[in-house]
C-alpha cells in the first residue's frame, strides 16, 4: 500500500513539511530553555524562505500553498505564542489575572496568525506582495528580542498584541528581493548557530533588519 503523499508532493513540500516539525520542537523546547525555542523559530523561518527557493528550481505543487499555511501556523503561530506564554507564567506566575492577560493576547496572536494565513492562501499567494504583517516576521520579531534579552512580560505581551493586530491590518507588504533575504538568511543563521556576545550582536542585528522591514517596507522599499 503506497502512501498518498508518494507523488503528489514536491522537494519543496518536504522542506515546508520540516518547517512544521522546526515549529513542533520549537513548542517543546519553550518549557526547557526560551532562547533555544527562539532559534528553532529561527531555523523554521529559514525552511520557510528555503521552501520558496526549491519551488522556483524544481517546480511547486497544487498542495503547496496549503501545506505552506499550515506548517507556518505551527511555526509562527503557536510556537511565538508559547515562547509568550512561558516568559510570561516564569514572571508573573502568582499573579493570577496578568497571566490570564498574557494568555490571552498569546490567544489573539494565534488566531489573528490563522486568519493572516488564510487569507494569504486565498488571495495573495500567486502575488508578489502581501496584505498584512508577514507572520515570519512577527514571529522572528518575537524571537530575535528574546535572543537579544527582551524578556519583560509586559514587553512581550504588549508586541504580542500589536503583531496579532498588524497581521490582521491592510497594510501592504512587498516581497523580500532574492539579495534582500539572503542577506536576513544569513544573519538569522548566525543569530542562531553563535552564541555569547557575537550571538547577541547577530540577534540585534537581525532585530534590527526585521523592525526595518516592518517600519519601512509598505512605503520606502524599492522595486
Amino acid at each position: 500500500m503506497r502512501p498518498r503523499f508518494v507523488g503528489r508532493l514536491g522537494p519543496a513540500d518536504v522542506v515546508t513539511a520540516g518547517n512544521a516539525a522546526l515549529g513542533f520542537v520549537a513548542a517543546v523546547l519553550t518549557a526547557v530553555d526560551v532562547r533555544l525555542a527562539a532559534k528553532a523559530i529561527l531555523l523554521a523561518a529559514m525552511a520557510d524562505g528555503l521552501d520558496g527557493v526549491v519551488a522556483r528550481r524544481y517546480g511547486g505543487t497544487d498542495a503547496g500553498p496549503y501545506l505552506d499555511s499550515l506548517a507556518d501556523v505551527a511555526s509562527f503561530g503557536v510556537a511565538p505564542a508559547l515562547l509568550v506564554v512561558t516568559v510570561v507564567r516564569e514572571m508573573w506566575g502568582f499573579d493570577r489575572i496578568r497571566v490570564v492577560a498574557g494568555v490571552a493576547v498569546a490567544a489573539l496572536f494565534v488566531a489573528a496568525a490563522v486568519v493572516r494565513l488564510a487569507l494569504y492562501t486565498a488571495y495573495d499567494s500567486g502575488s508578489d506582495e502581501t496584505v498584512g504583517v508577514p507572520t515570519t516576521l512577527a514571529a522572528t520579531i518575537l524571537s530575535a528580542g528574546v535572543l537579544v534579552g527582551f524578556v519583560e512580560p509586559m514587553l512581550l505581551v504588549v508586541l504580542s498584541a500589536v503583531m496579532a493586530a498588524l497581521m490582521l491590518s491592510d497594510v501592504t507588504y512587498p516581497d523580500l528581493h532574492a539579495q534582500d533575504a539572503l542577506v536576513m538568511g544569513v544573519v538569522q543563521g548566525l543569530a542562531i548557530v553563535c552564541s555569547g556576545t557575537l550571538g547577541q550582536g547577530f540577534s540585534f542585528g537581525l532585530l534590527f533588519l526585521a523592525l526595518g522591514y516592518l517600519f519601512l517596507g509598505p512605503r520606502f522599499y524599492w522595486g
